[in-house]
């Protein structure tokens, strides 16, 4: 009998815990204080939108599921893999880039790229007829109302820190002081022009007079650069980002799509909200 008033109190303890720390139900799915918090961590927002945020997420998965759309390995390994290969680099190059820059291992960009195949599927799924391209007048609209996001740096004046050893970079960041010989030095002037997508918005996200994150190179070491200098800002003809331009109208539309669709799920769905962290 003694036995069985433990068990009995270690279960109800452990169901407590549980409930203790669930903030939302939806569709009988939970959502925990920690999911929240950690949501909030990553897209820098406050308690109430990070819950949004997970709501929407948690009926996109539910509804996923509903309509039986799956994504397979071999679909998240070609879209890395495409995706490494339009940067000129191996897939474990690329892992390491990711890592280096965003922190997230190999298996989390994984999981990232399944969650993006899934919701372009579940897109599709949703959204009974193709949208429709804008037309000229649309992208010249949205080109002049959004001008400024299109301008960018012209030049970068940088840097370059190379080594095999990559705990050497990191010394050389932790104190610029820092001299070896094993760390090859470069100054360089890299015109936004001539250099890649991804390069450039690394250098973007850069402060002037810091350093950025370690990356692999093309020979199997590491690299960083050290931001000397930004020259000044250059407008973007409409011309040149046209493609651009379409793709995030495209890309608006189809959201404003599927936000009419899940607000309609979401106020027609049980969904029970116990409490939102402070």
């Amino acid at each position: 009998m003694y036995k069985i008033v433990l068990i009995f109190v270690f279960i109800t303890s452990l169901n407590a815990s549980l409930i203790d720390g669930v903030a939302v139900v939806v569709k009988g799915s939970a959502i925990t204080l920690l999911d929240i918090k950690k949501e909030m961590k990553i897209s820098k927002v406050d308690a109430k939108k990070a819950s949004d945020i997970l709501i929407r997420k948690k009926l996109e998965e539910l509804e996923t599921k509903e309509r039986k759309i799956t994504t397979t390995d071999s679909e998240v390994y070609e879209e890395l893999k495409s995706t490494a290969a339009r940067n000129n680099m191996s897939l474990s190059a690329f892992y390491d880039a990711v890592r280096n820059s965003s922190g997230l291992s190999s298996q989390e960009l994984k999981t990232k790229v399944k969650e993006r195949l899934l919701a372009q599927k579940l897109y599709s799924s949703i959204a009974y007829s193709s949208v429709s391209a804008p037309s000229d007048s649309e992208i010249e609209e949205y080109y002049e109302l959004h001008k400024n996001n299109f301008a960018h740096p012209s030049a970068f004046e940088v840097v370059l820190y190379g080594a095999k050893d990559k705990s050497r970079l990191q010394e050389k960041i932790d104190n610029p002081m820092f001299f070896s010989p094993d760390i090859q030095t470069n100054e360089q002037m890299l015109p936004y022009d001539r250099i890649t997508p991804e390069l450039a918005n690394l250098l973007q996200r850069t402060p002037q007079n810091s350093f950025t994150p370690i990356i692999p190179n093309a020979k199997g070491g590491f690299m960083c650069f050290y931001i000397k200098n930004i020259i000044s800002a250059k407008e973007v003809p409409l011309e040149s980002i046209k493609d651009q331009v379409t793709n995030l109208i495209m890309a608006s539309k189809r959201e404003q799509i599927l936000g009419d669709y899940f607000a309609r799920l979401r106020h027609n769905a049980d969904i029970k909200v116990l409490r939102i962290p402070k």
